[in-house]
């Protein structure tokens, strides 16, 4: 059977609650059906990859262009309530925590190492920001060599009409797009 992994991406005070720095307005909408994944990745003891931004007070390791709006409002700040999971989403014991400071899950992380371990083929991505932490995490993942689900009722973005556009850019190049009503067919094959 092929093992399955659920990545839960950005889901952080700092992205999801109300007032917050970077908040995606679409966040809070997509958390009862990412909880609906993670439950069932844990009643099956599928692993769970909760990724987090998380970024040096100083902001040195923040990419270039978030440089200015780091200085202005930081965000994902190591150590700070803005950088944890949403108490929905919290990580059990024994489910894995990347921390990242670049949009790909797997730049400069050991998720590919962690993955390959496991012997995990396939991962069910959910999470934030479409455009940027969900569409490089999904190519890079693609570009691995990992066959990736793209759960769309899972994702969001700032902008529906941006939203829509990567998930079909991303289905374009060989991902599959799915609903969280397909994830009990996906991890039971």
């Amino acid at each position: 059977m092929t093992k399955t992994a659920l990545l839960i991406i950005d889901m952080q005070n700092d992205f999801i609650r109300q007032g917050a720095p970077l908040r995606v307005k679409d966040g809070e909408g997509i958390i009862a059906n990412i909880r609906s994944a993670l439950d069932l990745f844990r009643s099956r003891g599928l692993p769970v990859f909760h990724i987090l931004r998380v970024q040096r007070a100083d902001g040195s390791d923040v990419e270039i262009s978030r440089r200015k709006l780091f200085q202005k409002t930081p965000f994902a700040v190591e150590g700070t309530v803005g950088a944890r999971v949403i108490d929905e989403l919290e990580p059990h014991p024994g489910e894995y925590i990347i921390r990242k400071n670049r949009m790909s899950a797997f730049f400069n992380t050991d998720l590919d190492l962690l993955l390959r371990s496991l012997r995990v083929e396939r991962l069910v991505i959910t999470g934030i920001q479409t455009p940027n932490c969900i569409r490089t995490t999904a190519f890079d993942a693609f570009a691995y060599n990992y066959q990736v689900y793209l759960v769309d009722d899972a994702v969001a973005a700032q902008d529906d009409g941006i939203h829509r556009a990567n998930v079909r850019d991303m289905a374009n190049i060989g991902i599959d797009i799915i609903r969280t009503a397909d994830l009990g067919r996906i991890v039971g094959e």
